[in-house]
């Protein structure tokens, strides 16, 4: 980086907040009081993101005289559900790409599925009255590389024969006139596959939507230990108990109470910043009038998009893994990731020398090596689980939500027949193992990235056993 370069992106991020934009909002409502003593409840619910309120909300949809409890350790929404781009995909398969390698058979039903299930996340922010700024705007993914181009060209010609519509192919100036970047080659452009909103607003929303429906919360109550009792599962928290006769797990990242889960997940740290609001003559020096989502092409992405005042956020390209998988709020903020971010921001948006960055923040997602997510029951069926969503959880973990629900009835379903809900991804392996592989699975994407997207060995062996790591 040329000192000046450095200089500017600095300065850039002198005044940022060292928390998530989305979750600095005056919207924001008081957490619900901890759970003292003991609660009973049909159904028990871990986890306060996107995955537990959603099942949670489901659940009282499907059977509204259940009675359902739902505890989260700290507040409603303030892990990735509340830190991440609020780009809502209807992909349940991380992109149709990585759907037709690993379930060719099956890729049209899980695409039918996915854009069933946006269609529902959409209907269920209008039913409930959830402002969340949902958008259904779509996604353009951008060439940056002559490379990349030609995949790009190559990948719209296989969507063509395999009868994908409403995705188009953008070449240069196609792609300019939708968004202005002198980096930009060309792009494809799904219009209707991606909505954008405010992530955190969406989990508030849900909150209030299950608490409206009947469902009890309690915040700042975690989950400690998992055990049988009687028909049922009882579960300890920091002040109390809650015995209940089904149990789903929407926790995630954070370490699964049925243990033999904990191998099949690793967290990774993913950075976003966000700027100031753009003026009408910065928003018009880039264009960007249909407000899609971006992401580019390379292994070691950035994604950005406007937010409804006219901000950009701009975040991804590094991937942090842990050693040992220790989660750590230290590891939020990352000042080296966030100048990288800056810096990289203005080459792709020059025009906008000068902007400043008001938010800086990061935190952590759970990957699994498919990418996608994964189910399963434990404890005879007493509890259910999904996890692994790897970035793309805005959307697919309603789609989870449903699979779990249906594993907990014992009730085999379009869902649960499915080859992805019946098979797992490969475990990590124990460390050290499990971080050389993925530091050399990192350097090697990045060499691919810097070598016209030639694959080395190691790389080409980890996609033939369907391996991989990713955010």
């Amino acid at each position: 980086m040329a000192p000046a370069a450095m200089s500017t992106a600095a300065q850039s991020l002198s005044g940022a907040k060292p928390v998530s934009y989305w979750l600095d909002d005056p919207a924001k409502p008081d957490a619900l009081p901890a759970l003292t003593g003991d609660d009973h409840a049909d159904l028990l619910v871990i986890g306060g993101g996107y995955s537990g309120l959603w099942t949670a909300l489901i659940a009282k949809e499907r059977d509204p005289g259940r009675d359902v409890v739902l505890i989260e350790g700290h507040e409603v929404g303030w892990a990735a559900s509340g830190r991440n781009g609020g780009f809502c995909a209807a992909s349940l398969t991380h992109g149709l790409a990585n759907g037709v390698q690993r379930w060719p058979d099956e890729i049209a039903k899980l695409e039918e599925l996915g854009e069933r299930n946006l269609d529902a996340i959409e209907a269920a922010v209008a039913r409930y009255g959830i402002d969340c700024e949902f958008e259904r705007t779509g996604e353009i993914d951008v060439a940056t590389e002559p490379h990349q181009l030609e995949e790009l060209r190559e990948w719209h010609e296989e969507l063509v024969k395999l009868g994908i519509t409403g995705v188009d192919f953008l070449d240069r100036d196609a792609l300019r006139a939708e968004v202005d970047s002198p980096t930009f080659l060309g792009g494809l452009w799904d219009r209707n596959g991606v909505a954008m909103l405010h992530p955190a607003k969406l989990a508030w929303g849900l909150k209030r939507a299950c608490l409206e429906l009947g469902v009890r919360i309690y915040e700042h109550t975690r989950g400690l230990d998992l055990v049988r009792s009687g028909p049922g599962m009882a579960v300890r928290t920091p002040y109390g108990r809650i015995f209940a006769r089904r149990v789903a797990l929407g926790t995630n990242i954070f370490p699964s109470l049925v243990k033999r889960v904990r191998p099949y997940t690793v967290p990774v740290y993913d950075y976003a910043l966000m700027t100031d609001p753009l003026t009408p003559e910065q928003l018009e020096s880039i264009g960007w009038k249909g407000r899609q989502g971006l992401g580019d092409s390379a292994n070691q992405f950035h994604y950005f998009r406007l937010s409804a005042d006219n901000r950009i956020l701009w975040g991804g390209y590094d991937a942090i893994y842990p050693y040992g998988g220790k989660l750590s709020a230290d590891l939020d903020q990352r000042p080296e990731t966030f100048l990288k971010l800056a810096e990289q921001f203005f080459d792709c948006f020059p025009q906008l020398s000068g902007l400043n960055f008001s938010h800086a923040w990061g935190g952590a997602i759970d990957t699994c090596s498919r990418f996608t997510a994964f189910f399963g029951t434990a404890h005879q069926g007493r509890v259910a689980y999904a996890a692994g969503y790897t970035g793309l959880g805005v959307g697919s973990t309603r789609f989870g939500a449903d699979v779990m629900l249906d594993l907990l009835a014992g009730e085999e379903t379009e869902r649960t027949r499915l080859e992805m809900v019946r098979s797992k991804p490969m475990p990590f392996p124990p460390e050290p193992f499990a971080w050389a592989g993925i530091e050399i699975t990192k350097r090697s994407l990045a060499r691919a990235d810097s070598n016209g997207g030639h694959r080395n060995l190691w790389l080409k062996t980890m996609d033939k056993l369907g391996l991989g790591f990713d955010s």
